[in-house]
C-alpha cells in the first residue's frame, strides 16, 4: 500500500527520521478497524485529545489498508489522511513499521501542552 507522511515546517528532518523508523516512544494505539467514516473521525478525535492530555507526544493509529473495501480502496486510511493533515495538533505523521501495522498504521507526533 501507499507509505504516508506528512510534517510541519517546524519539525526537524532528525525527528522525522526517528518518527518514520520507529524510534519515538508511542504509548497509546487506536484501532479503527470496522468503524464507519463518521465513528472514525470521533474515536480519532478522542483520542488526539487524550493524549494529548496525558502528555503523550507519539501515538499510533491503526486504520487498516481498506483489503476489504472492494472497488472503494482503502477509506479509512484516506480520510485519516486527510484528517490529521487538518489539526494544528498533529505535528507529523508517517507509516508505521511493518511490525506495527506497515502502511496500515501512522504514528502521529503530537503537540505537547
Amino acid at each position: 500500500g501507499e507509505t504516508l507522511t506528512f510534517r510541519r515546517e517546524s519539525i526537524s528532518l532528525a525527528v522525522m527520521r526517528d518518527l518514520k523508523r520507529g524510534n519515538l516512544q508511542r504509548r497509546e494505539a487506536l484501532d479503527l478497524h470496522g468503524m464507519t467514516s463518521t465513528a472514525a473521525q470521533a474515536a480519532l478525535r478522542d483520542f488526539i485529545g487524550h493524549a494529548r492530555s496525558n502528555g503523550f507526544r507519539c501515538v499510533r493509529v491503526v486504520h487498516g489498508k481498506g483489503l476489504r473495501s472492494g472497488n472503494r480502496g482503502a477509506v479509512l486510511k484516506t480520510k485519516v489522511n486527510h484528517w490529521l493533515r487538518q489539526w494544528p495538533e498533529v505535528l507529523a505523521f508517517c507509516s508505521a513499521q511493518p511490525a506495527e501495522g506497515g502502511t496500515g498504521a501512522v504514528y502521529v507526533l503530537l503537540k505537547t501542552r
